[in-house]
C-alpha cells in the first residue's frame, strides 16, 4: 500500500492556514490573473494578514495583484495587512505612486 500524497500548493498561488493567506511563487504579467483567481474561493483570512515571504519573482503585476486583495477586503468589510512585501515591490509602489495602496 502506497502512502496517500498530498498536493503541495500551486507555484504562483494563495493558500490559506486557517488564520492568514500565503503566498508562494512568481507573481508577474504571466502569472497575475491565474494567482489572483486562487484567492476568489477563499474566505478572507481572519486575522487580516496576506504574507508574500514566498514571493519568488514580482513586477508591476503584483503591484496590481496586492491592490486587488486590498480592495476585496475593503468591499467585504475586512481590513487586509500585507505582510512581506518585498522592498523592490516597495519602491516600485512609490514611483507609481500607490504606496498607501499597499499600506496598513
Amino acid at each position: 500500500m502506497t502512502p496517500a500524497c498530498v498536493a503541495a500548493p500551486s507555484p504562483g498561488a494563495f493558500a490559506s492556514d486557517g488564520s492568514r493567506w500565503t503566498f508562494a511563487g512568481p507573481l508577474t504579467m504571466d502569472t497575475a490573473a491565474a494567482a489572483l483567481e486562487t484567492s476568489r474561493p477563499l474566505p478572507l483570512p481572519p486575522s487580516g494578514v496576506v504574507d508574500f515571504t514566498g514571493l519568488a519573482q514580482a513586477d508591476s503585476a503584483a503591484l496590481a495583484v496586492m491592490i486587488a486583495v486590498r480592495r476585496r477586503g475593503h468591499a467585504e468589510r475586512h481590513p487586509i495587512t500585507l505582510a512581506g512585501v518585498p522592498a523592490a515591490l516597495q519602491s516600485l509602489a512609490v514611483v507609481y505612486g500607490v504606496e498607501d495602496l499597499l499600506a496598513k
